[in-house]
């Protein structure tokens, strides 16, 4: 369900909440559908449990998951998308850093939009 790359130089609680926002897009991962515990989920992926308490509570922060006490934790089946200013900047950043990066590897934007129709449609 979640792999982390233990050598990538972004926190591994990012990686986790990248990890089941990726699952909810794509379907593996349904509103209504029962997150494992916070220690199943660290003994499976052998992380510290509070690195995974954190990012479920950044998950729970941005609606994508809920917690019902004495239940368990569950894909949201209420969330709503809102667009978040300051994230969309700094996608916004990123997207530039790409067009510099493949304008010096050759890469023209018809092909760059290619690209990101091919990496879309995955979802």
């Amino acid at each position: 369900m979640i792999n982390i790359d233990s050598r990538s130089s972004k926190p591994i609680y990012e990686q986790i909440i990248e990890r089941i926002k990726e699952n909810i897009i794509k379907g593996i991962l349904k509103p209504g559908d029962k997150l494992p515990s916070v220690r199943e989920l660290a003994s499976a992926i052998t992380i510290n449990p509070n690195t995974i308490s954190k990012a479920y509570n950044e998950l729970e922060r941005m609606k994508a998951i809920e917690v019902i006490r004495g239940k368990g934790t569950f894909v949201s089946e209420n969330f709503k998308p809102v667009i978040n200013e300051e994230k969309l900047m700094t996608i916004k950043e990123h997207m530039k850093e790409i067009i510099i990066e493949a304008h010096y590897i050759g890469v023209n934007k018809d092909k760059l939009i290619d690209i990101l129709n091919e990496i879309y449609s995955e979802f």
